[in-house]
């Protein structure tokens, strides 16, 4: 492949990057401005997902890329969590 096909598919992935982090700044930025209004409620939740995690056993190191899944996978619910509770919350107020 040419330089230049190179260049134009480097040029490509950098604006699908650019483009996917545009759409994501607005929900995180969102769920941060919750967060701050309602810390112990994130940190409650955050707490309960750990404690959860530890009761279960579950060592997602043991097996390669199950860390990352798993980690990842317990973020999205925690910060699922969060938002459900910030709006219940904010909702109830």
């Amino acid at each position: 492949m040419s330089m230049f096909g190179q260049h134009a598919r480097v040029r490509a992935a950098q604006q699908r990057m650019s483009e996917a982090r545009q759409a994501v700044a607005a929900p995180a930025s969102s769920l941060l401005a919750r967060g701050e209004r309602h810390p112990l409620i994130v940190l409650g939740v955050a707490a309960g997902a750990g404690f959860v995690m530890g009761r279960m056993n579950v060592h997602p190191l043991r097996l390669p890329g199950m860390g990352a899944l798993v980690g990842g996978v317990m973020s999205e619910l925690t910060a699922l969590g969060a938002r459900f509770l910030a709006h219940a919350t904010a909702e109830d107020a």
